[in-house]
Parts: structure tokens; sequence; C-alpha cells
């Protein structure tokens, strides 16, 4: 959704401080903040109910949008401006406004819609948005951010409004691209829970199965993080991990067709469908890395 007028003013700005240095662009964005009360405003959705204050989030991402962020030409200034936005907050407040500006909104009204990732799957175009405000975080050096910082936002996004379906959570990995997913996944095998880790990866393998990905990837994936396992007991417990939670997660779905709701019957059949399909492409895949690795 575009505002005219707000695009209008991006553009100024835009002009206005072309060839500016940091700390003068801050004075810019504080001025900004104290003429439009933004701060406030912002302060009042991130305390609020997600939803409860429709109309002043959508006045929020379309300022943000239109007159902050996506009129500059290079990626750094894109991120210098959206973290002025997103580092005077609380990393649980940064998450929340993360989704309100670059979350899927509603076709008919622009409203930000809240159950989008926590009711059913998703596809990219929902997600995209999101993922490049990531990227962006991630990948242009910006001092503010660490990769730290920037996983840690991605893991409390996953949790807003509350937690995700695990496949839209493996669908935003992938579209984060690799550097991010091998490090958000990483950081789970570091701190020791193998088994929430095994239940990404069937779904990563599910979105590529989806999508018509290339399933190697998946499973190369899978070895990388393999590998950051300490001990050969750790890693082969990983590994047994996958297989098992490739097998819960079909009789999980196969319990929820035979439950009986009709109106999710031919969604949930399809999924196993999709489910078990990965499976045998992703199987597939390690035994011919597998027998690639023995013939070396």
């Amino acid at each position: 959704m575009q505002c005219l007028g707000l695009s209008c003013y991006g553009m100024f700005l835009q002009t206005l401080t072309a060839g500016w240095d940091d700390l003068e662009c801050h004075r810019v964005y504080n001025f900004l903040c104290e003429l439009t009360n933004l701060s406030r405003k912002m302060q009042t959705i991130v305390f609020s109910k997600p939803g409860s204050a429709r109309k002043l989030e959508l006045r929020i991402r379309l300022f943000c949008r239109n007159v902050l962020l996506d009129h500059w030409t290079h990626r750094s200034d894109s991120a210098f401006w959206l973290t002025r936005i997103l580092k005077p907050w609380p990393m649980v407040n940064q998450a929340r406004l993360l989704y309100i500006i670059f979350g899927p909104i509603s076709p008919q009204d622009g409203q930000v819609i809240w159950q989008k990732m926590i009711e059913e799957p998703t596809d990219d175009s929902s997600l995209r948005g999101l993922a490049d405000a990531i990227k962006l975080l991630y990948d242009t050096g910006i001092r503010e951010w660490t990769a730290d910082d920037v996983i840690s936002l991605l893991d409390e996004l996953s949790v807003v409004p509350r937690e995700w379906l695990l496949e839209n959570n493996a669908r935003l990995l992938i579209l984060s691209g690799n550097n991010i997913c091998f490090t958000f996944m990483a950081s789970k095998a570091v701190n020791g829970r193998a088994t929430e880790l095994a239940r990404l990866i069937v779904f990563l393998a599910l979105v590529c199965e989806k999508e018509l990905y290339c399933m190697d990837w998946a499973v190369k994936m899978m070895q990388k993080v393999c590998k950051v396992f300490s001990t050969p007991a750790e890693r082969s417990n990983f590994l047994q991990n996958v297989a098992n939670a490739f097998a819960c997660i079909i009789m999980e779905m196969v319990q929820l067709i035979m439950s009986g709701d009709r109106d999710e019957e031919e969604r949930s059949f399809m999924d196993l469908f999709h489910l078990v399909h990965a499976q045998a492409n992703f199987h597939k895949e390690v035994l011919h890395l597998t027998m690639n690795t023995l013939s070396t």
C-alpha cells in the first residue's frame, strides 16, 4: 500500500540528506520523531495487544516504509534508517515493530494480519518483506548489529504474536539465505536443542518439496549443522532425532486427517502428501551423498 504524500516526503528526505554523515542523519531522525510524535505512537502499539490499534499500526507502517525506508538506492542507507527505528527498543519490541512494518497485510485494507503465521502455512510473498529486512540487518555490516543480535531478533520474530507454525519459520529461514539459516540453526545446536532442530530440518525439507527447491540444499544444510555438534555421540543423536522427527510429524498429520475435521481434511492430506515425498527425496539425497563419499 502506498501513500503519495508520504512517498513525496520520503523522496524529499532522500534528496535533502544525500551525502550527510550518520550523526547528521540521526539528528534528522530525532527531529522527525519529535515532529510526528513517532516514538510515542510506536510505544502505544508495541505495548498494546496486537491488532487492537489497527489504524495506528497501518499509519506507522506507511510512514516508516514510504518516508524512511523504501527510497534509498544503497542498502546501507536503508539499514541505517531501519536501525534508527528498531534500536531504541528492547528485542521483543523490535520484533513486534519489524512485523508491523514488513509483515503480511490484508489486500483489502492494508492492515497487518497478525494470525497469518500461527494459523496455517503461508507462502513466500507473505514472508519476503520480513526476510529482506533480516538480510538487510545481517549483510550490510552495520556496527550496531552483531550476528547474535540478528539471530536473537529472528528468534523473537517467530513468536509474534504467538509461536509460529514451524513450516512458516522454516520458510522464513530459507528466504533469509544460507548464512542466516545456518547461523540460526547452529545457535540451536550449540545450545543443545537437537530435538527442536531436527523438527526444523523436516520442515525445511517440506518447504523445499512444496516449492520444488533442490532437496540437496536441505541435506547439505543438515550436514553442515551436524558438524557443529562437538562429539560423535551428539552427531549420532541429532541424526536419529531427524529420522524420528520425520516419523512423528507424519503421524501427527495422519492423526489430524483422521480427526474428521472436513474443513481441514483436504489441506492436511496435501500436506501429508508433500511430506511423504519430502521424506523420500530427502533420504534419496542422503543416500547419494553417502555413496559419493564412499566412492571417493
